[in-house]
């Protein structure tokens, strides 16, 4: 068994997350996010994600990164839900979930989502959302796979070159 881990992100990770974000976008969702998307300096992403870490936007938002050995290979951004609706005292989002691709297959996903779980309950949580695209299908088999499902909430997103279905997943949290 490797030597694997997760932790909240520290200032000295967010180049590093950067680096991961931007492979995985490049690799994984390269016909679905426009060029300049994909060409996003990893100066500038890593600036946001030292923001996010140092600077979150709530005290409720965070953000975990996955090891192998000394090896950043994912990480998973939370915060609690904006939807109209929901109630974001007690319903967390789970805001993006990645693992580099050659990573991937290794438990780093379920890790990092299991985390993010476990410090939602802790914190009287009892719902969780996410939003994935149609066409992500790593995602939403990933989401399914540890008992999430679509409630019925769909949204656009627009990329600038088209708009992009996407799917709200939820998972009660008061289950085991």
């Amino acid at each position: 068994m490797a030597d694997v881990s997760v932790r909240p992100a520290r200032p000295a990770d967010a180049e590093r997350v950067a680096r991961v974000q931007l492979s995985t976008w490049r690799t994984a969702y390269a016909d679905l996010l426009p060029p300049e998307a994909l060409a996003v300096p990893e100066v500038q992403a890593a600036a946001l994600w030292l923001g996010a870490v140092e600077s979150p936007p709530t005290p409720r938002h965070g953000l975990l990164v996955a090891f192998e050995r000394d090896e950043l290979v994912g990480f998973a951004a939370t915060g609690p839900a904006t939807d109209d609706g929901l109630d974001p005292e007690t319903t967390a989002e789970l805001l993006t979930v990645l693992v580099e691709p050659r990573w991937g297959r290794r438990g780093h996903g379920a890790r990092l989502l299991a985390a993010a779980v476990s410090g939602w309950r802790e914190a009287g949580v009892t719902t969780g959302v996410a939003w994935a695209l149609d066409a992500d299908l790593a995602l939403t088999s990933f989401l399914r796979s540890a008992g999430w499902e679509a409630d019925g909430a769909v949204r656009g997103l627009d990329t600038g070159s088209r708009v992009h279905r996407q799917l709200r997943l939820h998972t009660d949290l008061t289950e085991d």
